[in-house]
């Protein structure tokens, strides 16, 4: 053996311990781990026991617990509930009956818990306090063991502190005799509701002071959207604001003699032209999701309907992820016979001005509620909406120093610019552009009588950005089949559509808006994700 040899064996010998000992080392090893986990197992269950012995030997156990699955199985309850945003001093020393979430829960040593109740955004402070015959040391420590967010139940009496309450809204407090939780949140949460609700200013004065409290991006708040929504400026603002959004819309129509109807959003052809349309096997034919209810709304008016809207799904296969664009929104549609295009402009004109109006006088709470986390101005309009022209928008435009295209659609940047100027003109952020360029619109738009470069169309803009598009629609067949040609659609895929007109059509118009774009420019919000509860886009199909 050489030398070289000798001190390489030599060492790795050194480094490498004989096999008898690396498998008693191992060994060992397991071992140590193996009685770690028996004695952990070991007080978990001592510790299981004692709390079991705990709660059997306290003669007032069945005053707190979880509520066992027999007792959730709809079965009657007789007790009257009282909702937490009913809790005022009225109720002093009334006994009570509340449910809800346990927002907050702050034990304060062996003789007291304070627990604050949430319920639609509500909150009431409810105290756990030892005293005999009533409430015992373990239920004060079973209320102490909740996990935030568990569903509970509370039976107590109203009382009315010296000092006024500032941790909750509700200026009472609940003095609890039986505590029950109906369900348990588990825990961690992935994202703390606190958190969530706190305002961009807030986080950033904060960090001022070097505080640095917790920032949730919008990735992970549309993860954890089932916990993101209860926030007081989703669950008491935006989606309330919304829902009377959608429900305006509709009352106001009917008042106006308007039909509401609800159309297929399986169709066999596109139904707006251009390429962003989702396509599917249907049956081992070809189908598509509707881009919209045009075709249909059409083809009812066509039948005899007079005037028609339709609250309901749209589907677009955007490949823009802006901030509002949407793959699937709610769309807010409208046709009507017509003689003149003007016409549906003053139903636009009256229907959103009703609305803004009522948004503004009956939901002042729910307004308030997103102004606290999303602060914004309140939106400026007139009584009766601005009408310009296309080319006098442009002309506004380009004397203001923009380079913009006589006959192009606006993009965004000009769209805010022209916003701009509207607002410094005329001291309104709602207005509607009429006239638009034909080459801009979709196939069934009627050109104009006076320049067939031009269309009898319109599009309405809110701070800056356009939610409705709309217009006369054309109603000669044979007028129908050439635009669809010129547009690039095969005419045999809207075959049935272009028949409807065959048998008499009156002349006709209508538009659509975006549900959650009109709730997010109201409240100039910076993202549409904010007002869809569960949305779609170009990247996201959960949850």
């Amino acid at each position: 053996m050489s030398s070289e040899e000798s001190q390489t064996l030599s060492s790795s010998s050194a480094v490498e311990p004989p096999q008898h000992e690396q498998s008693k080392k191992a060994a060992k090893k397991e071992a140590t781990k193996q009685e770690k986990l028996r004695r952990r197992q070991e007080s978990a269950t001592l510790a299981s026991a004692a709390q079991s012995i705990s709660f059997e030997e306290d003669p007032l156990a069945a005053n707190y617990g979880d509520v066992p699955l027999p007792e959730l199985q709809s079965k009657v309850d007789s007790r009257v509930w009282i909702a937490v945003s009913a809790l005022t001093e009225e109720l002093k020393n009334e006994s009570v009956v509340v449910h809800g979430r346990a927002q907050t829960i702050r034990p304060c040593g062996k003789n007291i818990t304070f627990l604050v109740i949430r319920e639609k955004g509500f909150t009431v402070q409810c105290v756990v306090t030892t005293k005999p015959d009533v409430v015992s040391h373990q239920m004060v420590k079973y209320a102490a063991d909740l996990n935030s967010e568990s569903i509970v139940d509370i039976e107590g009496i109203v009382s009315v502190p010296t000092v006024p309450i500032t941790g909750a809204t509700q200026q009472v407090e609940v003095q609890v005799q039986k505590l029950h939780c109906v369900s348990r949140a588990r825990t961690p949460l992935p994202i703390n509701i606190e958190d969530a609700a706190r305002s961009e200013a807030d986080i950033e004065k904060d960090g001022e002071k070097r505080e640095k409290l917790v920032r949730i991006y919008q990735h992970t708040r549309l993860n954890n959207r089932v916990l993101e929504i209860r926030t007081p400026a989703n669950n008491q603002g935006i989606f309330r604001i919304q829902s009377q959004v959608g429900n305006i819309f509709r009352q106001f129509l009917l008042s106006e003699d308007f039909v509401e109807i609800h159309t297929p959003k399986l169709i066999a052809g596109s139904s707006e032209g251009g390429a962003a349309v989702f396509r599917l096997d249907y049956k081992g034919r070809p189908a598509c999701l509707a881009q919209s209810p045009q075709l249909h709304k059409q083809m009812a008016i066509c039948g005899d309907f007079g005037r028609v809207f339709e609250i309901g799904p749209v589907f677009r296969a955007e490949d823009s992820d802006t901030h509002r664009h949407l793959c699937e929104f709610t769309g807010l549609d409208v046709e009507m016979e017509i003689r003149h295009y003007f016409e549906v402009m003053d139903v636009v004109d009256r229907l959103f001005v009703t609305m803004f109006d009522t948004l503004n006088k009956n939901c002042s709470k729910e307004l308030e509620a997103v102004g606290r986390q999303y602060p914004f101005e309140p939106l400026k309009y007139l009584p009766q909406t601005l009408r310009l022209t296309f080319e006098e928008g442009i002309q506004m435009l380009k004397d203001s120093g923009v380079d913009v295209d006589p006959f192009g659609d606006l993009n965004t940047v000009a769209e805010r610019k022209l916003g701009q100027l509207v607002l410094e003109k005329y001291g309104t952020e709602f207005y509607i552009l009429h006239r638009y360029p034909l080459a801009v619109r979709p196939f069934y738009t009627m050109p104009c009588y006076d320049n067939p470069a031009y269309s009898n169309s319109f599009d309405v803009f809110l701070r800056g950005e356009e939610i409705i598009s709309g217009g006369q629609r054309v109603h000669v067949p044979e007028f129908l089949a050439e635009r669809a040609q010129a547009c690039g659609i095969d005419v045999q895929t809207i075959s049935t559509y272009i028949d409807s007109f065959k048998y008499g059509a009156p002349p006709h118009g209508g538009f659509g808006a975006g549900l959650e774009r009109v709730v997010m420019l109201f409240c100039n919000l910076d993202n549409i994700r904010k007002t869809s509860l569960f949305p779609r886009d170009p990247t996201r199909l959960v949850p």
